[in-house]
């Protein structure tokens, strides 16, 4: 029996490729270091594992979930963007709990195009914007994204004709892969866009507390129109390192809310309560974990720009994400130079081409293994070079 002609269509997952690399290295006695897939190698804070570990004892959190996720959850959401970021968002219907901001990014699509609709779609970019516009019957469109346009797309040059057949726009700062940023000037332009040509534009702010050298991050949210033409996707997953348990949400425009819930309630059961409390937990408890972590980051960031100056790379460290985004050395493609790496160096890097056509001549580096591996990681390589 044949699957769907987009499933036919359909690669291999990224990652699911560089986990089987791994698997293979490590079953012949090889220490492999990895710096290919962005899962924070830190723990949960104890006080959310805490109140986890109370919750699940809790029989009323054994049952069906709501789909929408539960008010105290989405409560917990919006106290939490009011603080952050001056945000104002009405937890009963500018907020949606999701099975982690993965769900929400992939379904979306599912939920706002016709067999043929045009998603506008960042490239390099992570890829399950454009996987799934083409799961749910539409085409991607490619916005370049270049490193002399600060890696933002030059919205000038999508072709009106594209503008106006197009249903959504994924945006994504701080951004995975290139830690580029983006400033509220450019969400004013966004906006302008999108309200001329009728857009959903879709925001994956999932590295937003991921920020350095003094950064803050904005939301897309700030700005006071946004919330007319666009969601925001967020995660605790990056922020709180709770990457398997699974817990995201959608805020922002009520419309689209509603269709995400209503699209939500018929195809799966919700998050679990107990993680839902967890997640309050984490919104509301201390932060000081989260400081921790920034501060840690940066020390590995700063690690492995040193290891990169030792090689003669020239680098522009990144104000956010705990991702760096690195020309590869000339004579190379991305896939060539990455198997090269890890054959001879065992460390694996992600190829950018992975990340779309416009990520070829790069690598990703994920900062989620230890200072010392990453500084032991360039010594394995400039001992190749």
């Amino acid at each position: 029996m044949k699957a769907n002609q987009a499933m036919q269509n359909l690669p291999p997952y990224l990652f699911a490729r560089i986990e089987k690399k791994i698997e293979e290295a490590r079953e012949r006695g090889i220490d492999v270091i990895n710096l290919g897939i962005g899962d924070p190698d830190q723990p949960t804070p104890q006080h959310i594992i805490d109140v986890m570990a109370q919750s699940i004892n809790d029989s009323p959190n054994h049952q069906y979930p709501s789909s929408a996720g539960l008010l105290r959850y989405r409560e917990a959401v919006a106290g939490w963007y009011g603080r952050r970021f001056g945000v104002q968002l009405d937890p009963k219907t500018e907020v949606v709990s999701l099975l982690g901001s993965k769900e929400g990014i992939a379904h979306i699509s599912f939920a706002y195009l016709d067999p043929g609709d045009i998603n506008l779609v960042p490239d390099p970019g992570y890829p399950v914007y454009a996987i799934g516009t083409q799961l749910a019957g539409g085409k991607p469109f490619v916005m370049p994204l270049h490193e002399e346009n600060g890696y933002l797309p030059v919205l000038e040059d999508i072709p009106a004709h594209v503008a106006r057949e197009s249903k959504l726009m994924f945006i994504n700062y701080p951004n995975n892969p290139t830690g580029a940023v983006a400033d509220i000037g450019f969400y004013h332009k966004v906006i302008e866009f999108a309200r001329a040509y009728d857009i959903l534009v879709c925001h994956d702010a999932a590295y937003s507390e991921l920020a350095y050298d003094g950064y803050q991050a904005p939301s897309f949210l700030q700005l006071p129109q946004a919330k007319e033409v666009g969601v925001e996707f967020h995660s605790l997953s990056k922020t709180y390192n709770m990457t398997g348990w699974r817990i995201g949400w959608m805020a922002g425009n009520r419309d689209a809310v509603e269709v995400m819930g209503r699209f939500k309630s018929n195809v799966d059961s919700g998050v679990f309560q107990a993680i839902q409390y967890a997640g309050i937990a984490a919104l509301e408890g201390p932060q000081d974990a989260v400081a921790e972590l920034q501060q840690m980051y940066q020390e590995r960031r700063d690690a492995a720009a040193e290891g990169m100056k030792q090689l003669g790379w020239k680098f522009r460290p990144p104000l956010g994400s705990f991702y760096m985004w690195v020309k590869v050395p000339a004579d190379y493609t991305s896939a060539e130079y990455c198997e090269m790496i890890l054959e001879k160096a065992q460390v694996i890097l992600t190829p950018g081409n992975g990340y779309g056509q416009y990520g070829e001549g790069y690598f990703r580096i994920a900062l989620t293994v230890d200072t010392s591996r990453i500084i032991e990681a360039f010594k394995r390589i400039k001992a190749i070079s």
